[in-house]
C-alpha cells in the first residue's frame, strides 16, 4: 500500500472524476509508482467520506485510461508501463448502452437478405478452385479482372496484374506498409489519422510521424519540410471522407501532395474504403501519382460488414513486394468472400447497396444536424460519422466518461492522434452503428453534455 492519499478538501463534483484526476496526477508526478497497490474501494470510501460506488467509478475511469489495473482477489495496482492500446470503440456491446463508438455502415434487413441470397447462390456455384486450391494464381485471375470494373468506379484505370484481392482494408494497409517501408524507417501521416495505424506501425517496427493538417488534410509544405529534415519512406493518406475529421481533399491538394512525393521519391499509401459512395470527390491520389501509390479499398463499410474483402493496387515497382508480403501474412484472401464480391460487382448488387447506404446516411445526417444544432462539428453527407470538437473546460476522458454514465459510448479523439501537439479535444460519433431512434437519443445526450458545464453531472457522495 502507498502512503500517498487523496486530499478530500480538493474533491469537486462529479466526485468520481475529481478523485480519478487526483490519482492520475499523483501517478504523473511520481507520487504513485508502477505496481503500487491502491487502497480497497471501501477503505478509500471511508477515508474520503464517499460512497463505495463513487470510488468504484473512479477506479473504473483510471482502468479505462490505462493508469491502473484491477486484479480480482488482489486489488487495484498502478500501471505506468506501456501496454497495448485500446480500440476507440466498445469491444462488445454491453447492456443498454447506445453504441456510437464503432464505425459501421447503416444496416437493415436488406443487407442480411442480400448476403443470405449470396450464400445460397454460392452453395450451388462455388468453383472447385475456390474450394480446393492452395495456389492464389489458380483462384484469383477472374476476380482481378472483375476488380478492374469496380476500381474504375473508384476513379482508377489499372491492369488486373497490379491488383491483389485482400481480406479487407486492414489486410491491404498492412501489406502496403510492409511493401514500401522496411523496419526502422519513417512513415508520415496526418496528425489525426486511422486508429490502427499507430499500433500497426509499432508492430512493424516503423516510426510514425504525424504532420500538420488543415480542413482538407495533410499540408504539402509540412510534408516537404519533414522530407527535408529526414528520410521519409512513405505517406499514409485518407483523403476522401473516411478520415476522422470527415475531410474531403480537393484535386489541387492531391496534386500538390503528389508533387512533393515525386520530388522526394516517396511512396503513397491511400486508404479509400468508401470508394464510389462519396459523390463529387476528386480522383484518387493513385490517379495523380500512379507510379508510386498503393491504393486500398474494400466493401465492408459500403455494402455489408460481413463481406470482408477488398482490393490493393500497386504500381509495377511494388507488385512483387506486395505479392510476397501478402503471401506470408495472409497467403490469400478468402475465396468464398471473393466469389460473392465478384458476383455483386458483376450483377449490380454492390452498387445497389452503395446507393442504399448513401440514401440512409442522408437521413442520419439530418438527425445529426437537428440534434447537434448550435454545435460546431465536422461531417460530410457520405461520412459514416461526425467529428465533434470539445469547447470550454471539457476534456476527452471526462466527456467520454460522462457520456458512458448516461448510456452512450463515443470514441475519444486521442485514439486517432499521431502527433503529440497541435490538436484540440474532440470525439468521433458514429451515425450508422444503431437505429435512428437510438441515434437521436444518443446525440441528444451528447449535445446536452457539450453545451453544458463539465461539472454539472452530480453524483451522490
Amino acid at each position: 500500500m502507498t502512503k500517498w492519499r487523496p486530499d478530500p478538501s480538493q474533491l469537486r463534483r462529479p466526485a468520481y472524476l475529481s478523485l480519478a484526476e487526483q490519482i492520475a496526477n499523483a501517478i504523473t508526478d511520481g507520487k504513485l509508482i508502477d505496481g503500487t497497490q491502491l487502497p480497497p474501494h471501501r477503505k478509500m470510501a471511508d477515508d474520503l467520506h464517499l460512497s463505495v460506488q463513487t470510488v468504484s467509478r473512479a477506479y473504473d475511469e483510471l482502468i479505462r485510461r490505462g493508469l491502473i489495473s484491477g486484479e480480482i482477489g488482489r486489488g487495484s495496482f498502478v500501471q505506468t508501463r506501456p501496454r497495448e492500446p485500446e480500440p476507440p470503440y466498445l469491444p462488445e456491446r454491453l447492456g443498454e448502452v447506445i453504441d456510437l463508438s464503432i464505425l459501421k455502415p447503416v444496416c437493415e434487413q436488406i443487407h442480411l437478405e442480400r448476403l443470405r441470397q449470396a450464400f445460397g447462390w454460392l452453395s450451388e456455384n462455388l468453383p472447385s478452385s475456390s474450394a480446393l486450391s492452395f495456389r492464389p494464381n489458380m483462384v484469383f485471375p477472374r476476380h482481378r479482372a472483375v476488380a478492374t470494373e469496380w476500381l474504375a468506379r473508384c476513379g482508377l484505370e489499372v491492369s488486373p496484374l497490379n491488383i491483389s484481392v485482400t481480406n479487407g482494408a486492414t489486410s491491404g494497409m498492412t501489406v502496403a506498409l510492409m511493401s514500401v517501408a522496411p523496419p526502422g524507417s519513417t512513415v508520415a501521416t496526418e496528425a489525426i489519422s486511422h486508429h490502427t495505424l499507430v499500433p500497426l506501425s509499432t508492430y512493424l517496427g516503423l516510426h510514425l510521424e504525424g504532420l500538420a493538417i488543415d480542413e482538407e488534410g495533410m499540408i504539402p509544405e509540412a510534408l516537404d519540410e519533414a522530407c527535408r529534415k529526414g528520410p521519409i519512406r512513405a505517406i499514409f493518406l485518407q483523403p476522401s471522407v473516411i478520415n476522422p475529421m470527415a475531410a474531403l481533399m480537393s484535386a489541387e491538394r492531391r496534386q500538390a501532395l503528389a508533387a512533393v512525393a515525386a520530388k522526394h521519391d516517396i511512396a503513397i499509401i491511400e486508404n479509400d474504403i468508401l470508394g464510389p459512395m462519396v459523390e463529387g470527390r476528386a480522383p484518387p491520389m493513385a490517379a495523380f501519382a500512379p507510379e508510386r501509390t498503393l491504393y486500398v479499398t474494400s466493401f465492408t463499410k459500403i455494402t455489408v460488414p460481413g463481406l470482408r474483402i477488398g482490393y490493393l493496387t500497386a504500381p509495377d515497382r511494388y507488385v512483387a513486394a506486395v505479392a510476397n508480403r501478402h503471401l506470408v501474412s495472409n497467403w490469400m484472401a478468402t475465396p468464398a468472400m471473393a466469389e460473392i464480391a465478384t458476383r455483386w460487382v458483376s450483377d449490380g448488387t454492390a452498387m445497389e447497396l452503395v446507393n442504399w447506404q448513401r440514401r440512409a446516411l442522408l437521413s442520419r445526417h439530418a438527425i445529426a444536424a437537428e440534434m447537434l444544432a448550435g454545435l460546431s462539428y465536422r461531417a460530410h453527407p457520405q461520412s459514416l460519422h461526425v467529428w465533434l470538437p470539445l469547447s470550454g473546460n471539457h476534456t476527452e476522458d471526462g466527456f467520454v466518461s460522462q457520456a458512458r454514465l448516461r448510456g452512450v459510448a463515443i470514441a475519444p479523439g486521442k485514439s486517432f492522434h499521431t502527433a503529440d501537439q497541435g490538436w484540440t479535444p474532440a470525439v468521433r460519433i458514429s451515425l450508422g452503428s444503431t437505429t435512428e431512434s437510438e441515434l437521436r437519443t444518443g446525440l441528444g445526450i451528447v449535445a446536452s453534455l457539450a453545451q453544458g458545464n463539465p461539472e454539472e453531472l452530480l453524483l451522490a457522495i
